[in-house]
């Protein structure tokens, strides 16, 4: 039957006519900004710039010298995003070149603040699109589980997703493989098979152990007596499931009454007195759960008395019929769920599938279904059973279809009708709740979320607000903590670092837990308790066991279960102390404070390196090199080359802050037999001394880059697309909102979620 669920599934290619959004500014205005660049930009420019920035070979592939004028100029935005960024950190001019004075620097800077917010803030607004969003495979394996009911990952057999922007479900990269469609076949008849039973003779078998078939026990006739001595049968359990086990018995004409006794292997499962005779025998029934597998049911009398010693038996006497069982009587949790009608003729079969495919349907596709949606699969379901297969297989068939329907597989959103001039539209409320629960949840949306949307109630004055909160306590929110803080803060690497075992022979599988774990709780509490965002540098917390207290000389923590601990007295804060984050940035056999510092350029100041030019020489780490200098003396010379000094010399000091945490994140005071100089300065030639002193640099006088990077972050993640140009005023909004609510989580989230890019959607997104 598959060939019916792929001609059900094949996704079809719509035509777009994408429309062109037109930026407009007045004509003073553009005097204005003509006569600002010409009189007070470009001399800046031309005097401290373009000597190194110009030319056919311009340093950093940054070139500044070939602007005529302003309009020009201003269609480059993302060149006057570096720019801006590198003036905003003091980064550029290098202190070697001559700088420009306060003044003249800030007009240039706020010449590029003016151009690039006229530019994407002024007339229609340009919410950008996401492309056609594949499920990734968290997306997929959370959505299984949270449509079918089923603990079941088969996206782990899935190809690995590609990773855009820092992460992986960015629908530009997740394209569509040939394996990956055979995949997805072979896990919806998984999960199929898993979630409903098909054959109903499997669902209610019945087992029955007539008298002579039972091992044990005198016999009386076509009966058993069992009540000097067991009965018992063995029984092949196909699977784990509620039982119905019942045992028909009679008591013989003896002065006391027998007492049934039935066990399932070594466990009694059963007990009562058994006081009818063979004209009125009856069978005693009880419900269990029992796991699949071989196990030995054994009838027995309880109340077992010896014969009296002249012969005259005023014992009890129990006599068996038989032993019954049927099962599993209890259909799995998934199948109830799904299978919501049983057809009881069949004249209601086809009435019974639209039910069950009615309200399974339009959860997988996220949407309302269609009328010829639901009939195309309800032929499914019949054709199926013309073939000789039962009510339930059809259904199987039919869901089948609906997990391999593009409309299952990708988040769907339709462009802007042609006729709108704006060329955008507000996502309907049912596109909205699933952006909102892919973002918050990985995963589709719930009941709550689908409701709101069916009534068209999403975008009231607070819903959406309450919503965001909901989903935020909700333990489906640990999805941020996997998917978002594993990818900004690159814990999936933890898993793949191998320290060298003879430096490092402290370092171990339950130590890499640890690690990551604490890294993990961290994050989910800033989460949970809707801390500020500046936690993530500067905490005196952490969470530890025993096995990381120990590697960070934290006393008096006790077992493997981990706890909230203090870092007062500790050179410890916040996630850039972690040993995660050390780990996954130093070299199998040392530091590496280039790593370190270019992740803290990506991750925490939002203005990562470009990568190093071709032919760059390693630095020596031989034994004979090591013996010469501290690692610090061996990279100034490396660094001293002229092609690596300029990413070396924002890289280097921020790294070197670190030194004194080793290559799997352990505090030491000397590298080798050289003591630590975590001295440096960051651009302004503002100093520091250690990783504490930094941090504390990064609070104050970073703290705008550190939320930009962070929003960016977080927003680029939310949409599920790289952020361009004309989402600065967008980016500038979630800033601004996480300053007027004390930069809690909670703000970061509640701005994204309410940013035009979230609520809109463009028919071309790549307007410069």
């Amino acid at each position: 039957m598959r060939w019916a669920v792929c001609l059900l599934s094949v996704p079809c290619l719509m035509g777009l006519a994408p429309l062109r959004s037109v930026m407009r500014a007045d004509e003073p205005q553009a005097a204005e900004a003509a006569a600002a660049f010409r009189n007070q930009v470009a001399p800046v420019l031309a005097r401290y710039c373009t000597g190194c920035h110009g030319g056919a070979k311009p340093k950093g592939d940054l070139a500044l010298d070939g602007y005529k004028d302003a309009q020009a100029a201003e269609k480059d935005r993302e060149t006057w995003e570096r720019v801006l960024g590198m003036l905003e950190l003091g980064e550029m001019p290098p202190k070697d070149k001559p700088r420009p004075s306060p003044a003249e620097l800030e007009q240039l800077t706020r010449w590029i603040q003016a151009s690039l917010a006229k530019t994407d803030c002024s007339g229609d607004k340009n919410p950008g699109r996401v492309t056609l969003h594949r499920l990734n495979r968290a997306e997929y394996n959370n959505t299984i589980r949270d449509l079918v009911g089923i603990d079941f990952h088969p996206a782990d057999d899935f190809p690995s997703d590609d990773v855009g922007y820092g992460f992986d479900n960015i629908g530009d990269v997740l394209s569509m493989s040939p394996i990956l469609v055979e995949k997805y076949l072979a896990a919806a008849e998984q999960v199929v098979e898993k979630a409903i039973v098909a054959d109903a003779a499997a669902r209610q078998p019945v087992k029955r152990f007539e008298a002579k078939e039972l091992t044990g026990g005198d016999r009386l006739g076509p009966r058993v007596m069992v009540s000097k001595q067991e009965a018992w049968a063995e029984y092949q359990f196909p699977k784990d499931g509620q039982y119905s086990l019942r045992v028909k018995a009679f008591a013989g004409k003896r002065e006391h009454p027998p007492r049934l006794s039935l066990r399932l292997d070594d466990r009694e499962v059963l007990a009562a007195d058994v006081t009818e005779t063979k004209d009125n025998a009856r069978a005693h029934e009880v419900k269990l759960d029992v796991p699949a597998g071989t196990h030995k049911i054994v009838v027995s009398d309880a109340a077992r008395t010896a014969p009296a010693g002249n012969g005259d038996e005023k014992g009890s006497l129990l006599l068996v019929e038989f032993i019954e069982l049927r099962g599993p009587i209890d259909l799995p949790a998934s199948h109830r769920r799904i299978v919501t009608c049983e057809p009881s003729g069949e004249r209601s079969r086809a009435e019974c599938a639209r039910k069950i495919l009615g309200d399974f349907v339009p959860r997988a596709f996220r949407r309302p279904a269609t009328r010829e949606e639901i009939e195309r699969l309800v032929k499914l379901v019949q054709l199926a059973e013309q073939q000789g297969d039962g009510f339930e297989r059809g259904i199987q068939l039919a869901l089948e279809a609906v997990l391999t329907s593009p409309h299952f597989l990708f988040r769907v959103e339709a462009d802007p009708e042609p006729g709108d001039p704006s060329g955008v539209r507000a996502l309907d409320d049912h596109e909205l709740a699933t952006r909102l629960s892919y973002f918050l949840w990985s995963s589709m949306p719930d009941d709550e979320l689908f409701e709101l949307a069916r009534r068209g109630e999403l975008r009231k004055d607070g819903v959406l607000d309450a919503q965001v909160r909901r989903m935020l306590a909700d333990p489906k929110a640990h999805a941020l903590v996997d998917n978002f803080a594993g990818q900004w803060l690159q814990l999936r690497d933890v898993a793949k670092v191998n320290p060298d075992a003879d430096l490092f022979p402290d370092f171990d599988a339950e130590l890499r837990d640890a690690m990551e774990r604490e890294t993990e709780l961290f994050f989910e509490s800033v989460l949970r308790d809707d801390r500020s965002v500046f936690d993530f540098l500067d905490a005196d917390y952490t969470f530890a066991n025993e096995r990381l207290a120990r590697h960070y000389g934290i006393p008096g923590v006790r077992g493997s279960e981990f706890r909230r601990v203090s870092l007062a007295g500790t050179p410890r804060r916040g996630v850039l102390t972690q040993a995660s984050i050390l780990t996954i940035t130093s070299n199998p056999t040392r530091t590496s404070p280039v790593k370190r510092g270019k992740w803290i350029l990506e991750n925490i100041l939002g203005t990562p390196p470009p990568p190093p030019p071709p032919g760059v020489e390693e630095l020596d780490t031989s034994k004979e090199a090591m013996l010469k200098g501290s690692l610090r003396e061996r990279m100034e010379q490396h660094r001293s080359k002229p092609m690596c000094a300029t990413c070396h010399a924002r890289m280097d000091p921020l790294g070197f802050a670190f030194e004194n945490f080793d290559a799997i994140g352990a505090w030491r005071d000397f590298d080798g037999s050289f003591s630590i100089d975590p001295s440096g300065s960051l651009p302004g030639d503002v100093k520091f001394q250690g990783a504490a002193a930094l941090v504390d640099l990064l609070k104050t006088s970073r703290r705008t880059q550190f939320c930009r990077c962070l929003a960016e972050k977080m927003l680029t993640y939310g949409l599920g697309r790289g952020l361009e140009p004309y989402d600065r005023c967008a980016v500038d909004g979630v800033v601004a909102s996480l300053e007027e609510n004390d930069h809690r989580f909670s703000s970061l989230v509640q701005a994204v979620v309410h940013s035009d890019p979230f609520l809109l959607r463009a028919a071309k997104g790549d307007e410069k």
